[in-house]
């Protein structure tokens, strides 16, 4: 199963961005073999606005089996949400930490946004 964490870095050693929209870019981990694909996300760190759900509509295209990041605004979680995509919230630590948790089952899938949305 491949998993999308929002990352501050480009490896498994990569700290969580505790932002969605705003992440330095995605890890897509294969959660068995820790494979991963960059996914980059430059072209929302600066966005004026609509961060999130450009970074949501571009996670929902690669079809992953969950998302897992800190924090998670109203309209991206409507995105992956309408995309059939668990929203994992409040996840800290490296990469490599945050799937190995998501494998032992320490993580809920999030019931709503955990971040107010930015106007």
């Amino acid at each position: 199963m491949k998993v999308a964490v929002s990352c501050m870095g480009q490896d498994l050693d990569s700290q969580v961005d505790s932002r969605f929209g705003r992440a330095a870019s995605f890890l897509l981990v294969d959660t068995e073999t820790l494979a991963f694909e960059v996914i980059a996300n430059t072209q929302n760190l600066q966005a004026a606005q609509g961060a999130g759900v450009q970074a949501a509509s571009l996670i929902a295209r690669l079809k992953p089996a969950a998302v897992l990041t800190g924090h998670c605004g109203p309209k991206a979680f409507q995105v992956l949400q309408a995309a059939g995509v668990p929203v994992y919230v409040g996840v800290s630590g490296t990469v490599k930490e945050a799937v190995a948790r998501f494998k032992k089952g320490e993580f809920a899938p999030s019931t709503a946004p955990n971040a107010e949305g930015h106007w």
